[in-house]
């Protein structure tokens, strides 16, 4: 046997002496980590320093305040924002611009408020309240995306889990759940590049989401296409068409869309965009214009000026990924060098979005976290990508590679590695 093949041979498959030298020589490794005082992190997807400055222009927006219909943006009213500014991302999410409204920065705000919306009022296909309702169920795909997880906690609905595919969430899956339950009545979904996993769901998945029959009749899709134009490689992957395939299959109502600019351009000074029906939207500004006489237009134009077309979006999104390409291809180097041939880890291997989904020896996540801490690299808690922070494989660990400059991608990824390699021995030989 080659010293190669010994070297990536699966770590469970190696005699008790092997693995005790495996072992020591991954606590000394691990030792000479904590004794270098790293202080590094990979727990928030948030744009980088360099990111960050690619918007810049912004702050010389907008020259005028005139919208191109001629809205004066200093004053009250439009309360589904710009029109422009709509037009250009109706075209890039594939929405029609009546379908559209352009709010404030956050998307995250705007799925709260339509939860408040149906939690006090009803949906616009509903037969009384969400509130009043003796119990309300949400499907969550997993692993998926923390904060989702925590706003369905905080109203109290009770969250169900089906495993995310390489396809999309398991679409099957969620259809016999829904079929005969009422208290099922929605669904969240990060539809491309997903939050941690990086699957893009199909065509053939979304046709089915938005065309099974739910016992609940006001069933919704949160669509948070938080990452669409997000892409890491030159080639993109699209959305699919969801409110088009709902409205085909006599559900109009059932998707409602999220997206935002919030890691395009200013992650709190953006634009936020909520889309449906035609329905969904004057249910939606119905309720919205009880607290709002309009969103920011001034900071509505100076985006429509800075980018000036759909192409202008997708021109900035390749500077994007040529910052962020480069930190995700060293985690797959790392990851790969260090862990590929031990049968210890598995990791996806995402074409957009913000993270790389890693899935450790089961039952060693929390410990490999632990390490890392104790070394001074910061990681998303044990459990963070499911409902009530509970993996119940503690297996999964969600890495996010924007943040930090490259070299601390580098040294970062490293510890990890060491981590994973000395957890996995850990736990074999006990």
């Amino acid at each position: 046997m080659s010293e190669h093949q010994h070297l990536s041979r699966p770590l469970a498959e190696r005699s008790r002496d092997d693995l005790e030298a495996f072992r020591a020589t991954e606590q000394a490794a691990y030792d000479a980590l904590v004794a270098s005082g790293l202080k590094l992190d990979l727990t928030r997807g948030k744009p980088s320093a360099e990111q960050l400055d690619l918007a810049d222009g912004l702050l010389q927006l907008p020259t005028a305040t005139t919208s191109p219909d001629g809205v004066d943006a200093r004053n009250y009213g439009g309360l589904s924002g710009v029109l422009a500014l709509r037009e250009m991302f109706a075209e890039l999410l594939g929405l029609e611009v009546e379908q559209l409204s352009a709010q404030g920065n956050s998307s995250l705000t705007l799925m709260k408020d339509v939860l408040t919306y149906l939690w006090l009022h009803g949906g616009v296909d509903s037969e009384r309240p969400w509130g009043a309702e003796e119990k309300v169920r949400f499907i969550c795909p997993v692993p998926g995306y923390d904060r989702h997880f925590a706003l369905t906690e905080w109203f109290g609905i009770e969250m169900v889990t089906v495993p995310m595919a390489a396809d999309g969430p398991d679409a099957e899956a969620v259809a016999a759940l829904v079929a005969d339950d009422p208290t099922i009545k929605g669904m969240w979904l990060v539809p491309t590049y997903a939050n941690p996993t990086g699957q893009v769901t199909s065509q053939e998945v979304a046709e089915r989401l938005a065309s099974m029959p739910t016992a609940a009749p006001d069933f919704k899709i949160f669509w948070d296409n938080a990452y669409a134009l997000h892409h890491l490689t030159a080639e993109e992957s699209k959305s699919a068409d969801v409110l088009t395939l709902a409205a085909v299959a006599g559900n109009p109502n059932r998707p409602v869309v999220f997206a935002s600019t919030s890691k395009i351009t200013y992650a709190g000074a953006g634009v936020a965009f909520i889309g449906g029906s035609t329905e969904t939207m004057a249910w939606y500004h119905r309720h919205l214009g009880l607290g709002s006489i309009g969103p920011d237009k001034v900071n509505q134009l100076r985006h429509l000026e800075f980018f000036g077309t759909a192409q202008g979006v997708r021109d900035h999104m390749v500077r994007h990924r040529e910052l962020l390409a480069p930190r995700f291809d060293e985690v797959e180097r790392i990851l790969t060098e260090r862990l590929d041939g031990l049968d210890i880890a598995t990791w996806t291997h995402p074409r957009g979005g913000y993270f790389v989904s890693l899935d450790v020896l089961p039952g060693t996540a929390s410990r490999v976290i632990e390490l890392a801490k104790a070394a001074g690299v910061a990681l998303t808690p044990a459990g963070s990508a499911f409902p009530y922070k509970r993996d119940p494989r503690d297996e999964n660990i969600r890495l996010a590679p924007s943040f930090p400059v490259l070299a601390e991608v580098t040294g970062a990824m490293e510890a990890v590695a060491t981590c994973v390699r000395l957890a996995a021995a850990e736990k074999l030989l006990a």
